[in-house]
């Protein structure tokens, strides 16, 4: 049951469209170069992914990239931490953790 891991990596976006059940179509991410990041004051604004600092789903996805639900990254903006599914969901959407 389900499907194997698609790795998402920062670099100029490009996604693909996969069936689902029931006839639902899911949007995975294959590389993202702009995330949404939200601060504490409730601004959210669209930055450029610079690098994947730490992710702790597995350590050898920091060396190879890969963006995960929980991963923090580098942004024009900062360190944020990544909070939604870039697998399942068409966008990547993240909180900022320290600004520059």
């Amino acid at each position: 049951m389900g499907r194997d891991f698609i790795p998402t990596h920062p670099g100029p976006t490009k996604r693909v469209v996969e069936k689902g059940k029931g006839g639902r179509r899911k949007i995975r991410l294959l590389s993202v170069e702009f995330a949404n990041v939200s601060d504490s004051h409730g601004r959210t604004r669209m930055a450029k992914i610079l690098s994947v600092l730490e992710n702790p789903a597995n350590r050898d996805f920091v060396r190879t990239e890969t963006i995960t639900k929980g991963a923090i990254i580098l942004t024009e903006v900062g360190k944020a931490r990544v909070t939604s599914r870039p697998g399942q969901e068409p966008v990547l959407n993240a909180v900022l953790l320290e600004e520059k």
